[in-house]
């Protein structure tokens, strides 16, 4: 049986990534001399032992092998010592990727031209599309947790709100405590614990409206700020567009206010310089509030916006930037404000990092207090994948995804 690896031959380099249960490092392999990323676990204050989503993440990611999906090499741990009697660390060691897209659109200012967004979409839905295949829903898609290397490979990374799903249950009930704010779809706003894969395919038309426009499409504040952004702009979801939403837990919050039409398409039309009517049509169709229209990542890899001009470019042919990942570059924006003299600017701090805190407590059946954000299988035609990033806190330490 072959023995576990100590941290302790690893050389850490930097720390790139902090999460509830550690943080990620770079580090390099002193064996190999290659570079790798370390994401510390930390067992010191788990009552009920190694930490759900760490076992889910290790469970998913060691028996997934796609370019577009980051690829697990090892667990190690630190040496059991007499200070912290075998309650020391375990690592899950990643390959090293160059950037995440969040810090990655920060570095580069969100300037990125068609081609390039289109290379970056389409790796992100052949990602997916493997591991939806595979019976895996990722559950937390945002720009941090989307991982690329020097050589503009693209690949998912962080598993751990990820759990397999079967098509044939289609009842099942899941935990609604998932998704980051900002990415989180209808269907989960409003309370749903019966959900599909298809949450994870509104995170992609979030993500590629967010390349497209150069600024997040729904940016709330909280949740019920969320709802109001996400209606306004996909309109007040009732029966005729979406049947059995008014079944959902918190339908009753959209109940009795003024009914918005569909504004999607109007909304796109003004950015009309790189949103194509290709690109508004996939968009809309990644954007349906009805789960069940939603697109699925194989059709989406076959719309017509991949097979248009500009084509997509060669993941080789995309710029190479500084190293570039979202806490680093947050690090550093934080540090340019303190400054004295810093002028204010650039992408704000907002929801798409973080767990959202439930602001709907004044209103009847409201959901509750907090809810963090959560993560997904695919097949092999269409190619993709991905390095770690960050875990999100849980509200009050109490829950356990499902």
């Amino acid at each position: 049986m072959p023995t576990i690896r100590t941290s302790d031959e690893f050389d850490r380099i930097g720390q790139v990534g902090e999460g509830t249960y550690g943080s990620v490092y770079k580090a390099k392999d002193r064996l190999t001399s290659e570079l790798v990323a370390m994401k510390k676990i930390r067992l010191t204050h788990e009552k009920e032992g190694f930490p759900i989503t760490a076992i889910r993440e290790i469970k998913l990611l060691r028996d997934m092998d796609h370019e577009n999906v980051v690829k697990l090499k090892e667990v190690v741990s630190t040496k059991e010592t007499t200070h912290n009697k075998g309650k020391g660390s375990i690592y899950i060691v990643f390959e090293f990727m160059d950037h995440d897209l969040m810090g990655l659109m920060d570095t580069a200012k969100m300037d990125f031209k068609v081609e390039q967004i289109k290379c970056f979409t389409k790796q992100l839905l052949a990602g997916l599309h493997y591991c939806h295949k595979r019976g895996i829903m990722h559950r937390d898609i945002k720009g941090s947790n989307l991982l690329i290397n020097n050589a503009g490979i693209l690949k998912l990374g962080d598993f751990g709100l990820s759990r397999s799903f079967n098509e044939k249950d289609i009842q099942y009930r899941y935990t609604n405590r998932v998704v980051t704010l900002w990415y989180r779809p209808p269907e989960l706003l409003l309370g749903a614990v019966v959900y599909s894969e298809k949450i994870d395919m509104w995170g992609v038309g979030c993500i590629m409206a967010e390349l497209l426009i150069q600024r997040p499409l729904f940016p709330g504040k909280n949740e019920k700020d969320q709802m109001e952004k996400v209606f306004a702009i996909c309109g007040t979801p009732n029966e005729t567009v979406w049947p059995g939403c008014s079944n959902l837990p918190y339908f009753n919050m959209v109940q009795g206010k003024e009914a918005l039409p569909d504004r999607l398409q109007h909304h796109l039309s003004k950015h009309q310089g790189k949103v194509s009517t290709a690109a508004s049509d996939l968009l809309c169709k990644l954007l349906h509030m009805d789960p069940t229209k939603r697109m699925s990542a194989g059709d989406a890899l076959d719309h017509d916006w991949f097979w248009t001009d500009p084509m997509p470019c060669d993941p080789s042919c995309l710029p190479r930037y500084p190293s570039s990942h979202e806490f680093v570059t947050k690090k550093r924006r934080q540090e340019g404000k303190e400054m004295p003299g810093a002028q204010p600017g650039g992408q704000p701090d907002a929801k798409r990092h973080q767990p959202a805190h439930n602001n709907h407590s004044n209103s009847k059946g409201a959901p509750p207090a907090a809810r963090p954000s959560e993560a997904g299988k695919g097949g092999d035609r269409h190619g993709g994948k991905g390095h770690a990033g960050h875990e999100r806190a849980p509200a009050n330490g109490s829950w356990r995804p499902r």
